[in-house]
């Protein structure tokens, strides 16, 4: 299989910055997981306290193998955290936690952007498998219309990525402010918790820009075909 080099020269800003976001990640994480927490709480009594302190009853709390496989599923209304983090008490442990938690507080309370982002995973799965094919199968064949069509499609895994950014920051704003409040960390723990968040949430930002680039290689390469 031949590799156009255009394609790579455009994916390069968002791979490089992937693979920066990645190292920013395991060195925060680890080096945070070093940290015991002052109040001594574990990441799933973390979770726990903040969604209780916000009135929220009704998630489920439950561990889940792997590492950084936390998640929150708002369907399932379960807050799965990794087994580190669900039995850790470390800085790296409450701040994962918390940030988790604030996606179910997103959840709760209707945050706008993230009941968009919930609607748009379909479509966004669906723009990530068969919008490559589309865009494949028409420059293949030279039917710029199928082409144009795979783009149309491909495009709500860019608009996926792009309401996912600012819902990832937001749940790692309520996850310092709660900590914080409920007295789970101290202000001179706040440094290390953000170090962990804000890394994490540089694979957010490198995952929009390689979604981006690719379109715009896309859209490059269906108006080169038109001309030819």
């Amino acid at each position: 299989m031949i590799i156009d080099p255009l394609y790579l020269l455009c994916l390069a800003p968002g791979v490089l910055l992937a693979v920066w976001a990645q190292w920013r990640v395991s060195s925060a994480y680890h080096r945070a997981q070093r940290v015991p927490a002052a109040s001594g709480a574990s990441g799933a009594e973390t979770a726990a306290h903040i969604l209780h302190a916000a009135g929220v009853r009704t998630v489920d709390i439950e561990p889940v193998p792997g590492q950084l496989t936390d998640h929150y599923s708002p369907g399932e209304k379960v807050l799965r955290l990794s087994t580190d983090v669900y039995d850790g008490r470390s800085l790296a442990a409450l701040g994962i936690a918390a940030h988790e938690a604030g996606h179910a507080l997103q959840d709760a309370k209707r945050y706008p952007l993230l009941v968009l982002r919930n609607g748009l995973v379909p479509l966004a799965n669906f723009g990530g498998s068969v919008g490559w094919l589309m865009i494949a199968a028409g420059l293949v064949l030279a039917v710029s219309g199928l082409v144009w069509a795979g783009i149309a499609v491909f495009s709500a895994t860019v608009l996926f990525q792009l309401v996912n950014l600012p819902v990832e920051f937001d749940a790692s704003r309520r996850a310092r402010a709660e900590l914080l409040a409920t007295g789970l960390i101290a202000r001179g723990e706040e440094r290390e918790v953000a170090r962990v968040l804000n890394a994490a949430a540089l694979t957010y930002v490198a995952a929009t820009l390689t979604s981006i680039l690719t379109l715009v290689y896309f859209v490059f390469r269906a108006g080169h075909s038109n001309d030819e």
